[in-house]
């Protein structure tokens, strides 16, 4: 190529590093603002992911300064927080089990929590059910109040579209909602055993807390909804369309809950035969566990120590 154009090979080369790295960041930055322009609540580290599955060399520190440079960087703010936690009731407290549990498969843990939404005359209460593990949202409720049927429409949609095994732990605060008779009574009918945090420490519910942070951050505090049935229409299209499908989580190695699902899914699918030696393959028996009566013995958990 240097003979044919006539050309020394040290001046191609110098040419090609005067102009090929320019053009290769033009490019890339292009690529880079409409990541962000679509996903404007996304980080440098989530789009440093988008831009790596379509094969561009570029590690977090030049997506950082590329974004910082345009300022494409996402913003933060915090809104005025209403409470939607009553723990002061007669209700029974049930004590944590989920505190030094790790989970490995899914409809193991369940969290739940309750949050606002702002409307221009009203607030509105959402509520929400979440697999632990896979931090797919499976179930949810909007009503204009916190009573107890919002705690129990969510309830009743993530049980109707998992079905989960008597065994699995739910976990929420110590919120009214979930400790009144008619909630308890649903679990326990299940099979499903009851946890709830300790005293003032969101951090014992640290997933469903970053659900609600993240539905805030991404959907409701640049949102301005028209009514109450433009809010319904809303959210349950992030929730079903973003965030269960699309949205990357750090935690599931950047990928979306039902991307994760499905490889949980497609693994077990490889060892769900067990040997038995030379007479063939036989399955595993259906048979689901039994309720366990602590923590402890839940199947398929991990315990921390």
């Amino acid at each position: 190529m240097c003979r044919l154009g006539e050309v020394s090979r040290a001046g191609y080369y110098r040419r090609w590093r005067a102009k090929k790295p320019g053009e290769e960041e033009t490019a890339l930055r292009d690529r880079l603002q409409t990541f962000a322009l679509a996903h404007r609540h996304y980080g440098y580290r989530r789009i440093g992911v988008l831009l790596r599955r379509e094969g561009w060399q570029a590690n977090n520190k030049r997506v950082l300064r590329l974004m910082r440079a345009d300022n494409l960087l996402c913003l933060r703010r915090r809104a005025f927080v209403p409470p939607t936690t009553d723990s002061k009731h007669r209700w029974h407290v049930w004590p944590n089990l989920v505190r030094w549990i790790q989970t490995t498969g899914m409809n193991q843990v369940w969290v739940a929590d309750i949050t606002y939404v702002r409307l221009q005359e009203e607030f509105v209460y959402l509520a929400v059910v979440l697999d632990a593990h896979s931090r797919r949202v499976v179930g949810w409720a909007i009503e204009r109040h916190l009573g107890t049927i919002l705690a129990l429409r969510a309830l009743q949609m993530a049980l109707d579209s998992r079905r989960p095994e008597p065994g699995m732990i739910h976990h929420s605060d110590r919120g009214i909602q979930y400790a009144c008779s008619e909630y308890v009574a649903i679990l326990l009918q299940h099979g499903i055993q009851i946890s709830m945090s300790r005293v003032g420490n969101p951090y014992d519910n640290a997933k469903a807390e970053s659900l609600i942070k993240t539905l805030k951050q991404e959907e409701i505090n640049g949102s301005s909804y028209r009514n109450y049935d433009h809010l319904v229409q809303s959210i349950a299209g992030f929730i079903e369309n973003v965030y269960n499908r699309r949205r990357l989580h750090s935690a599931l190695g950047y990928q979306s809950p039902n991307e994760y699902e499905e490889t949980l899914l497609k693994a077990k699918a490889g060892t769900t035969l067990l040997s038995v030696g030379e007479g063939g393959w036989l399955p595993p028996s259906p048979t689901p566990p039994t309720p366990a009566q602590t923590c402890l013995s839940v199947p398929g958990f991990l315990v921390s120590p």
